[in-house]
């Protein structure tokens, strides 16, 4: 079976995480973490870095350093991971939807303004698959209405904006750094900001709010929340081989995207002011093909190809409705998306040769 998604760890990293295991240096205390920090801060163009045990805590304790009061709304996209609304309902907030642009498959920034109300204080564009959200416009309505944007760059590694670095537009950016992504620490996230008192903030809550002036004396809920040393000294070395490895991603889009042309699909895109790290390469089978993903995704199973479905979205979720969110609410492109949408083979240790039976058996799975 080929296996969606694989990392690849080269020799710095073996001989960083080595360094940890002969020094001791294995908590979450040593020099590989503020390395890590610092090297992933500057790649994204931001001034600091606060390294987290996953990428979902880093949501949660973006949203818990703004300290926002019960009941305030986060604006999100309906087709993204759960983590994006559970860290508003953990913190007390209310997530409130967006549809999915029908092309990129990130948040419709054109839906944003029509979803602010009274009570609205944050929005969370995500960058879906490698592919960014159009920004300008999200930050042109967050400065108009005095909104904090918190960016999830969870799975866009290395894209860009207009020329600026997905990481570099939020006033908080949340990446994880789970096995599957371009950069890895096994399990890990951060939070990126340029606020000197927020950073700050976020370095207490993820250290169970431990005071300077004095130890185990907590006058704030915390969280432990830290990544260990022997997890940065993965992620430095991963780091420092960013560039081959978004090199490695954009070209196994390329060559998915000349291998499947013209069949039933609908393929990524890349718009003029995006570059596309193709994270995870999705298709999305034609409506009119009556083909859903699960019978896609079985076909190619049968053929030795794994792959994995779409989000489905928030609005959907028996976790949220049962709560009495989202009641009523539709979303016609995230459903579409949701049964009509996978995503193939994209890891960095996917051969060409692995590659080209992945065309294949999509070709043979469409009777093309």
């Amino acid at each position: 079976m080929i296996p969606v998604n694989e990392p690849v760890v080269g020799a710095a990293e073996r001989a960083y995480v080595q360094e940890c295991l002969e020094t001791g240096w294995v908590s979450s205390a040593g020099r590989f973490i503020d390395e890590f920090e610092t090297a992933w801060a500057s790649y994204c163009g931001t001034r600091h870095g606060v390294a987290v045990a996953n990428g979902t805590v880093a949501l949660e304790l973006a949203v818990w350093a703004l300290d926002l009061e019960p009941g305030s709304e986060i604006i999100m996209p309906t087709f993204t991971i759960v983590s994006c609304a559970l860290a508003a309902t953990r913190n007390g907030c209310v997530p409130v939807l967006v549809d999915a642009d029908p092309e990129t498959w990130c948040m419709d920034a054109g839906a944003i303004e029509a979803r602010i109300t009274e009570r609205t204080r944050a929005i969370m564009p995500v960058h879906i698959y490698g592919h960014p959200v159009d920004m300008d416009p999200v930050r042109d309505i967050a400065r108009r209405h005095g909104l904090v944007v918190i960016e999830d760059a969870a799975e866009a590694h290395g894209a860009t904006y207009r020329g600026t670095r997905c990481g570099g537009l939020g006033d908080l950016s949340c990446f994880s750094f789970y096995a599957n992504k371009i950069v890895t620490t096994g399990e890990g996230g951060m939070v990126l900001t340029d606020d000197d008192a927020l950073a700050a903030r976020l370095r207490s809550g993820r250290n169970l709010c431990f005071r300077d002036d004095r130890r185990f004396w907590h006058t704030e809920d915390g969280f432990n929340f830290r990544l260990t040393n022997l997890q940065a000294a993965l992620g430095l070395g991963q780091v420092e081989r960013i560039d081959e490895l978004v090199a490695r991603k954009r070209a196994v889009g390329a060559r998915y995207t000349a291998g499947l042309s013209g069949l039933p699909l609908q393929l990524p895109v890349e718009r003029e002011w995006a570059e596309n790290v193709y994270w995870m390469y999705g298709v999305v089978a034609d409506e009119d093909s009556g083909i859903t993903a699960a019978d896609l995704a079985g076909r190619l199973a049968e053929r030795g190809v794994q792959t994995r479905p779409f989000f489905t979205g928030m609005h959907e979720q028996p976790v949220f409705l049962e709560r009495g969110l989202f009641a009523g609410e539709r979303y016609p492109v995230a459903e579409r998306l949701a049964r009509q949408g996978l995503y193939l083979p994209s890891g960095l240790a996917l051969s060409d040769e692995q590659q080209a039976e992945v065309i294949a058996a999509v070709h043979e799975a469409l009777g093309a």
